[in-house]
């Protein structure tokens, strides 16, 4: 099981919400190319030519409030370089260092890929184990390995991680997710609550 990678950031317009996908790190060269890091396991649908992609910057920024449109996307030894339309020399390339990149998305799609979600599909979902609830998911962490699920469990929070051995169900439209944990995970909290 996989969970989609783009990251949510929480503003919200109607009924569509700001996904991250991606973040500008460090001018290419001297035409205008950025090296970019992804937070969207979709990269050449995000990042095609002629997408257009809100920036999150400081309010000091010149950037500030505006938008980028995608003329190419490019790999570079296994790394993302993208190249924006009026950014032509390092300068302008230099100038969106640290930006993120956002895109708008309805609340109710869904990503393309089988047993896949956004984390604001998750986010929220009670938790059961053996048919209880425990607590419910409060975030989801994407790390290189895998991505981990923060599970709110009374006053501590629990990181499980999000494959379908420990998660095997996931049912948004009720609500829930259903988890078999390693053993010991949540025992041990439990026991050093007793002590």
């Amino acid at each position: 099981m996989a969970s989609a990678s783009e990251l949510t950031w929480w503003t919200q317009i109607s009924n569509s919400t700001k996904l991250r996908v991606g973040r500008l790190l460090k001018a290419h060269g001297l035409k205008g190319a950025i090296k970019l890091e992804l937070y969207t396991d979709s990269p050449n649908e995000r990042f095609k030519t002629g997408a257009v992609l809100e920036l999150q910057v400081p309010e000091e920024s010149p950037w500030f409030g505006k938008t980028v449109t995608v003329s190419d996307l490019k790999w570079f030894n296994n790394s993302p370089v993208v190249f924006l339309e009026g950014v032509t020399d390092r300068t302008a390339a230099e100038s969106l260092i640290k930006a993120i990149l956002l895109v708008e998305h309805e609340l109710d799609q869904s990503p393309p890929e089988p047993d896949a979600w956004y984390d604001h599909q998750l986010v929220g979902l009670k938790v059961f184990r053996d048919g209880s609830e425990i607590g419910f998911v409060i975030r989801v962490d994407h790390m290189p390995a895998q991505d981990l699920l923060a599970i709110k469990y009374g006053e501590l929070e629990v990181l499980l991680p999000f494959v379908k051995g420990f998660v095997p169900k996931v049912d948004t439209e009720a609500g829930l997710i259903e988890i078999t944990p390693p053993g010991g995970l949540f025992e041990q909290i439990e026991e050093a609550d007793a002590n």
